[in-house]
């Protein structure tokens, strides 16, 4: 394998793996991995985790976005929490630390590209995900709704209403109630299902101009 056919091979992805060039490569696979090695010691190639590299910018001819190279880094698992919050408007804050969820062990990876931080939830709770328009491409990330509950989920601690309160959302209308108690209750929390009642009670206030999620 020499670098002119990985360009050829990999030049319009915005990420590729190990994997990917040993079934396309008649090299052994610790010879493919050496040579990697090299190129990103010369600056062409980056890794992004073990057996997952990109194309240095000046030799892709993709964009890679951050958001996007998420669910690749560690599949299954979409953007979810205080990212995805960000992403609806729904926080003041835009957080640049990119939280996602998965099935899988909780993993964290940190590369030219930023923070990748994935945290566990069951199998069961690992749903209410969609693909959405970002940046030129698109991303896996949680509906309003799952986003507000994995973030409650996987923060310990009571929900009260002064800690949700302290979180300052906004654009509450972005949240279909029916589906957040759908949603909700297929956790089975009683600690979330009392957070639900919370925050759908401060939003319904705030609606009435009374208070400021």
């Amino acid at each position: 394998m020499n670098f002119e056919a990985l360009l050829e091979l990999t030049g319009a992805m915005p990420c590729f793996d190990l994997p990917l060039l040993v079934q396309a490569f008649d090299d052994r696979r610790e010879t493919i991995r050496v040579q990697l090695s090299r190129w990103m010691t010369q600056g062409k190639v980056i890794g992004l985790r073990r057996g997952m590299y990109a194309l240095a910018e000046r030799y892709r001819r993709t964009p890679l976005i951050p958001a996007a190279l998420a669910q690749h880094l560690y599949p299954p698992s979409y953007l979810s929490g205080l990212w995805a919050l960000g992403f609806y408007d729904m926080i003041p804050e835009r957080v640049v630390w990119l939280t996602s969820v998965t099935p899988r062990v909780p993993r964290r990876f940190e590369n030219p590209f930023g923070v990748f931080d994935y945290r566990n939830i069951k199998q069961v709770c690992f749903f209410g995900s969609r693909l959405a328009a970002y940046g030129g491409t698109e991303i896996w990330v949680a509906d309003p709704e799952k986003a507000l509950l994995d973030h409650w989920h996987l923060t310990a601690g009571e929900w009260t209403v002064e800690r949700l309160a302290e979180m300052r959302y906004q654009n509450s209308g972005r949240v279909q109630e029916s589906k957040l108690r759908d949603y909700g209750a297929r956790f089975r929390s009683m600690r979330l299902d009392r957070a639900v009642q919370r925050w759908l009670t401060l939003a319904a206030e705030d609606e009435k101009g009374s208070v400021t999620l």
